[in-house]
């Protein structure tokens, strides 16, 4: 295989893993809701519609990361989404390590804002809806 093509090949990899992953988080919230996001947001000074952001960052952008379709936006709102979701919820945890099995304890969270970051930079590849012929694929 080609240099190129098992470059998009990773980054078809990379978009599948992170989307698919992120997809099942939004499609919870959408069929739980957002109002619980709501005091979080509101704790540290925050408006609550912000809340309503996780759908882009959790379904919307994920979507978009899967299909290849402006992935490199899709991955900013995934990325955004994280640094979220660590400052409301794990700020607290980002110097720890679990008392099960030792990990970081946020290697999740921090994983799915690397991996978008790093899909941000890279670009979505040539295995997507538009064939990675936009700049913001």
């Amino acid at each position: 295989m080609a240099a190129g093509k098992s470059e998009d090949l990773g980054k078809l990899l990379l978009r599948i893993s992170l989307g698919l992953v992120l997809c099942f988080h939004g499609y919870f919230k959408i069929v739980h809701g957002v109002e619980w996001l709501k005091g979080p947001l509101g704790e540290v000074g925050l408006p609550g519609f912000l809340a309503y952001g996780v759908y882009l960052g959790e379904f919307v952008g994920p979507l978009m990361v899967i299909a290849g379709f402006r992935a490199r936006i899709g991955a900013c709102l995934v990325a955004i989404n994280m640094v979220m979701a660590i400052f409301l919820a794990h700020r607290n945890q980002i110097f720890s390590i679990k008392e099960a099995g030792g990990g970081w304890a946020i290697e999740l969270d921090a994983l799915l804002l690397l991996g978008a970051l790093a899909l941000f930079f890279l670009g979505g590849g040539k295995f997507g809806i538009t064939g990675g012929k936009n700049a913001w694929d």
